[in-house]
């Protein structure tokens, strides 16, 4: 299986972690955390693990470190599953 590719739209310092929807084929996801030294990418990477159900490990950072877009890859998941559980907890 390969990895999913996951591009996201980080908005940190929101009032709860969620999952604002898409926007084509980006993610809207909003943290608590500041965007301060890394904060921001780890609440987020601990926050789409936990929405699939997957390790804090599967989930990496592979562009966008210091950007609100970023790009995530996903192991051991298909980007249509990773798409297919998000959905369904974005509403």
């Amino acid at each position: 299986m390969s990895d999913a590719i996951l591009k996201i739209r980080l908005t940190p310092r929101g009032s709860k972690n969620e999952i604002l929807g898409w926007e084509g084929d980006t993610l809207r996801v909003k943290v608590t955390a500041p965007p301060v030294e890394g904060a921001a990418n780890k609440a987020c990477v601990d926050f789409i693990a936990e929405r699939l159900g997957i390790k804090r490990g599967q989930v990496s950072i592979v562009a966008g470190d210091k950007s609100r877009e970023k790009t995530l890859r996903i192991t051991g998941m298909s980007e249509d599953e990773v798409r297919s559980v998000l959905s369904q907890q974005d509403k």
